[in-house]
């Protein structure tokens, strides 16, 4: 079955877990033990069924009713899988955001119906359309709590309608719901007959993400090179599949190292006649070529390549991101050494603006220069996200930001 990959976004306490919750305990997509489970913990707590609690899954989540981390969830209907990322909406959180955000083909975001468009909308927003999601399903929650008014449903609305032209968001889908009584999230609701969509669920099931990771130009970041171990000097190069399809036979270009074709493709014990994105393969080459790990194997639509890029960034580190600093740089496979060469600007979530500016601070969203220790296969990031991300890492080896490839 297909799968559908999604995250749930939005201000503190705009519902995210509620509404995600709601979701999978309406589609009975929930174990009879789990539920017992946090009927126990609700009572614990002094709460009645506590949807939340399917998502918020760290002690201090629970005790401080918030989401701190990146929580994953998996169900399936007789339509399509899920697997569905409920991500924090507290600012100093907006990495942990990220995260769940880079693998997404679309975004839940929620908004108070009492509260209407806030800075972290943007800022959610602003980070959606940084990565590439290209399909937004603009949950207005809590619309029990304005008597569900049609107003206040065309009000924000139009608001957000608004602020998605600056961000260039394209597929948006306005869905009135209350994930705390399952008005409009799994069935449709009677209490709002001016909206005559779908649940969410019902679109969920519908929506087609436009990308297909498969008819990408093949893209196969050697991860490592393997030798049989009856000692014949068959080389197989492992990795994973990060776009495209392969076939054996067909004629692929190694970077470094030039042209050859596929002779044969392994997963596990078995021979492929062809395997596709995501699957990780190992791949063996007819000719005598030398390979190693953070090689790239391609075909289709040539990689770019340069050591330097223009790239927007998110910047993770207490430490403020200037002009001349230097971390490792992680691309793929590859991890080599690079320079910040300049700042040109970070993103104002207050107004969607470009401030000019000579640090980023934690959480900023910003565009950078980068300048690294030699030239490497890449492509833009709306071209492939695969291959157009990268992450760079301080001495201490922790992840300092995030970034995309702009060219």
């Amino acid at each position: 079955m297909e799968i559908l990959r999604f995250l749930a976004a939005g201000n503190v306490d705009d519902g995210k877990s509620t509404l995600i919750g709601r979701l999978l305990y309406d589609s009975n997509s929930l174990q009879t033990d789990l539920v017992e489970n946090i009927e126990k913990a609700s009572q614990k707590l002094g709460t009645e069924f506590n949807l939340a609690l399917l998502t918020d899954g760290l002690k201090a989540e629970r005790e401080q009713g918030i989401t701190i981390d990146v929580a994953y969830k998996y169900f399936a209907t007789a339509k399509r899988k899920f697997i569905i990322a409920d991500c924090p909406g507290h600012v100093q959180y907006t990495r942990n955001m990220v995260t769940g955000a880079s693998t997404a083909d679309l975004m839940i975001l929620l908004v108070d119906a009492r509260k209407g468009i806030t800075e972290q909308t943007r800022r959610h927003s602003a980070v959606g359309s940084l990565l590439g999601i290209e399909h937004f399903a603009v949950c207005i929650n809590k619309m029990d709590l304005v008597d569900y008014s049609q107003s206040v449903y065309d009000s924000i609305r139009e608001d957000y309608q608004r602020m998605a032209m600056d961000l260039n968001l394209r597929d948006l889908k306005f869905i009135p719901v209350s994930a705390s009584l399952g008005e409009n999230v799994v069935h449709r609701s009677v209490k709002m007959p001016y909206y005559d969509g779908p649940s969410l669920l019902e679109y969920l099931e519908t929506v087609m993400p436009e990308k297909d990771q498969s008819q990408l130009p093949f893209r196969f970041p050697v991860q490592n090179v393997l030798l049989p171990r009856d000692g014949k000097m068959d080389r197989y190069f492992a990795g994973q599949i990060c776009a495209g399809t392969i076939r054996r036979g067909d004629t692929v270009e190694l970077f470094p190292g030039g042209k050859t074709k596929i002779k044969s493709i392994r997963l596990m014990d078995a021979d492929l006649a062809e395997a596709t994105a995501p699957q990780s393969v190992s791949l063996q080459i007819e000719d005598e070529i030398d390979v190693a790990r953070g090689c790239l194997i391609a075909s289709g639509a040539e990689p770019d390549a340069a050591d330097e890029w223009t790239a927007t960034v998110c910047w993770m580190d207490a430490r403020a991101l200037k002009p001349g600093a230097k971390y490792t740089l992680r691309h793929t496979t590859n991890t080599l050494k690079c320079q910040v060469m300049s700042i040109d600007y970070r993103v104002d979530m207050g107004t969607l603006g470009k401030i000019v500016t000579e640090e980023l601070a934690m959480n900023d969203i910003g565009r950078i220069r980068i300048k690294l220790a030699r030239a490497i296969r890449f492509d833009p990031y709306l071209a492939n996200r695969w291959t157009g991300s990268f992450i760079l890492i301080d001495e201490a080896n922790q992840t300092a930001g995030a970034g995309v490839i702009e060219g």
